[in-house]
C-alpha cells in the first residue's frame, strides 16, 4: 500500500481504510461517550464528531486531485475481508453471550467488542496490505485488554467504556485523519513527478532528432 511519496500512484484502499477507521472510531465514541460523566460525554462526542468531519473533508479533497494506482476499491471486499468479518462478528457474540451469561459482566461486552475489533485490523492489515493497521489494531486490543480487567476488577461503568471504548474510538479517529492526511499529501507530491514525466516524454523525440 505505499505510494504517491515516490510518484507511484496512491492505491484506492488507502482511501478506503481511511473511511472505514473513521466511522468505526465516530461510531465508538458517540455510543461508549454515554457512560461517561455527562458534561465529559458531551465533549467526547462534539469532538469525535469534528475529527470525523475533517477525516470526510480531507478524503473529499483527495478524491479527485490525483488517480490513484487504477486498482477499484472494491477490489478489497474479497473472500479475505469476509472471513475475516464472519470471525470477527461469531467471536462478538460468543464473547458477549459468556459476558452477560455465566461470567456476569455485561459491562464488560465493550471491552471484548474491542479484543475483537482489534484483531480484525491486525487480520486486515494483512488483507489489504496497509501496515499501520498492524499498529492500530494491537493498541485497540490492548485497550479492550485492559477494560475487560478493569470490568473483572469491579471498576464502574465509564471506567470500563473509557478505557475499552472511548479510548479506541479515538484511536480509530486518529488514524483516519492520519491515512487521509498522507493520502492527500502522497497525491499533492506525486503530480509534480508525473508532470515531469510526461515532459521528458513529449521532448525526448526532439532531442534525438537534434
Amino acid at each position: 500500500m505505499r505510494g504517491g511519496l515516490d510518484g507511484r500512484a496512491v492505491p484506492s484502499g488507502q482511501r478506503l481504510g481511511s473511511a472505514i477507521v473513521a466511522t468505526f472510531g465516530l461510531v465508538y465514541v458517540e455510543v461508549n461517550a454515554g457512560a461517561l460523566p455527562s458534561v465529559i460525554a458531551g465533549v467526547a462526542r462534539i469532538v469525535g464528531a469534528v475529527l470525523f468531519i475533517v477525516v470526510a473533508a480531507l478524503l473529499l479533497a483527495g478524491r479527485h486531485s490525483s488517480p490513484t494506482d487504477g486498482t477499484p476499491a472494491r477490489q478489497g471486499f474479497g473472500r479475505g475481508y469476509w472471513v475475516v468479518v464472519g470471525v470477527e462478528v461469531a467471536a462478538i457474540v460468543v464473547g458477549a453471550r459468556l459476558l452477560t451469561g455465566p461470567l456476569e459482566l455485561p459491562h464488560g461486552v465493550v471491552a471484548w467488542i474491542s479484543v475483537v475489533v482489534g484483531a480484525h485490523f491486525v487480520a486486515l492489515a494483512r488483507v489489504w496490505q496497509i501496515r499501520r493497521f498492524h499498529v492500530l489494531g494491537a493498541t485497540i486490543a490492548l485497550c479492550g485488554a485492559a477494560g475487560l480487567a478493569a470490568a473483572g476488577a469491579g471498576a464502574s461503568d465509564a471506567v470500563v467504556a473509557g478505557t475499552g471504548g472511548v479510548i479506541p474510538g479515538a484511536l480509530l479517529l486518529a488514524s483516519g485523519g492520519w491515512g487521509a492526511a498522507w493520502t492527500l499529501t502522497a497525491q499533492g507530491r506525486a503530480q509534480p513527478l508525473r508532470t515531469r514525466g510526461a515532459a521528458k516524454d513529449v521532448s525526448s523525440p526532439i532531442e534525438r532528432a537534434r
